[in-house]
């Protein structure tokens, strides 16, 4: 089984760049039960195509898991085992395979030339064979809405015997302008979710695996339930995964669990929580990095971005949810790490409302769409908290600047975007706060949009980038 993928755009030999692949060499690694290879059929300016083959060792995927007990292998009920499509048809063998060895182009890192990550390309993908579990119409539904030109020949029983009829596998083709990030994301998903049935055994860790590479696009799929429940299969899963798409990825950042749905209808067509994520990086790099200590860390987004953030050394993530801080280990597949790696990324339970020397030390706090949903009572104890106590060199802060409430429709007059905000603030409240800090802890603040800056309303997130004035 196998999958090209096609640039066209200028400079097409980028491809390479982004999959962290070298046009001139074959990349090989072991996967499951076979391996897996990366070449490049061909490589010039104008176009330049990246393979990805699976070879499934039939033997070792016949044998199956071992047995319990003393070992021995179960024996087959049935020949499904030895005579199966799964060394031809794109399946849950292929998207392991993807998240394998494109596993830095998924994410979105680019070392070598960053900006490319959010570049859109002209890429088309070919699948020659895809275990496509509701035939052409089923692809049509997946691809189209995420703006693919969708190509579907379905693939006959036989080519000699018409009357036999089509099969259940189709050629797959998509052709569009799209983030190679996406596009990995929309196969990552979407392949296992024609099949209908993978190869391992599935967990809670299957939601986590699903709200990474689908967090930027599942939510507004017209078929996000139906994707949801095959990519899961279990109804505990399908609805605990639904449930978590309705709360969207803003909430992810917030210090503590809510479970309305929250400012994620609102925001969502804008895609604020990536460019909140973007500016807060953006800040780590002009700051110079360091030790960064993301608070109210959530599920983890932050922290997986400032792991793939050269310039961060150490990172320390705290929040108040024991679960969340779960989902975040699993997000950023901390037991996976080396233990070098592993020793410079801390996960800890804790509130902002007290005072903790484990947030002593650091370079940059980054506090990321959390102080909202603390009460305007006790934001002077948050201040002294990170501002007095820990009081790194740099603090960066976001929040909603309600002005700009007015641009969304469906937000009654008055009310705030989350239900969980106990304020929301304009940008002269955000401006005099900022003022309290400078007065009493001793920090400058400079002022940055996030997110489409209204002449009137200004944008719909704030950012302040609070430093340390030196002291003589």
């Amino acid at each position: 089984m196998f999958v090209s993928i096609t640039c066209t755009s200028p400079d097409a030999t980028d491809l390479g760049y982004l999959l962290h692949k070298h046009p001139d060499r074959v990349r090989t690694v072991r996967v499951g039960t076979g391996k897996a290879h990366v070449f490049y059929p061909e490589a010039t300016e104008e176009r330049c195509t990246a393979t990805l083959m699976v070879e499934v060792d039939p033997i070792a995927l016949s044998r199956g898991p071992k047995g319990r007990g003393r070992g021995q292998r179960q024996p087959a009920a049935s020949l499904e085992p030895y005579v199966n499509d799964r060394p031809y048809a794109a399946s849950s063998f292929l998207s392991v395979a993807l998240g394998k060895l494109y596993r830095s182009a998924l994410i979105g890192n680019c070392e070598a030339k960053p900006e490319l990550v959010e570049k859109q390309l002209d890429l088309q993908i070919g699948v020659p064979v895809v275990a496509a579990r509701g035939g052409e119409d089923t692809v049509r539904r997946l691809f189209e809405p995420l703006g693919w030109n969708v190509s579907c020949t379905p693939l006959p029983l036989d080519s000699q015997f018409d009357s036999w009829g089509d099969s259940s596998y189709v050629t797959l083709g998509l052709s569009g302008q799209q983030l190679l990030k996406n596009a990995l994301a929309h196969l990552f998903v979407l392949l296992p979710v024609l099949d209908a049935r993978k190869h391992y055994w599935i967990d809670e860790t299957e939601i986590d695996k699903l709200l990474r590479h689908g967090g930027a696009w599942l939510p507004a799929h017209p078929d996000r339930e139906f994707i949801t429940r095959r990519y899961l299969r279990f109804p505990t899963l399908t609805r605990e995964a639904l449930g978590r798409l309705s709360e969207g990825p803003e909430d992810a950042d917030a210090s503590d669990e809510r479970n309305d749905h929250g400012e994620a209808q609102y925001e969502r067509p804008l895609s604020l929580n990536e460019q909140r994520h973007d500016a807060v990086i953006g800040a780590v790099q002009s700051t110079g990095g360091g030790a960064v200590a993301d608070l109210g860390c959530g599920e983890g987004q932050l922290v997986e971005r400032l792991i793939a953030e050269p310039s961060v050394t150490k990172i320390l993530g705290i929040d108040v949810s024991l679960s969340a801080l779960a989902r975040a280990e699993r997000r950023i597949r901390l037991d996976e790490m080396s233990e070098r790696r592993r020793d410079q990324i801390s996960l800890v339970q804790g509130a902002l409302t007290y005072t903790d020397d484990r947030l002593l030390g650091f370079d940059i706090a980054a506090v990321v769409e959390v102080i909202e949903h603390l009460d305007a009572e006790r934001l002077d104890v948050f201040d002294r908290v990170v501002f007095g106590h820990a009081a790194p060199p740099v603090v960066i802060v976001t929040t909603p600047n309600v002005e700009y409430n007015v641009h969304f429709e469906n937000l009654a007059a008055g009310t705030f975007r989350h239900g969980d905000h106990r304020f929301e603030w304009t940008r002269a409240e955000f401006a005099n706060w900022a003022e309290t800090i400078k007065d009493t802890y001793g920090y400058t603040a400079s002022f940055h949009a996030i997110g489409p800056d209204d002449p009137e309303t200004g944008p719909p997130t704030q950012m302040a980038v609070f430093r340390k004035a030196a002291t003589t």
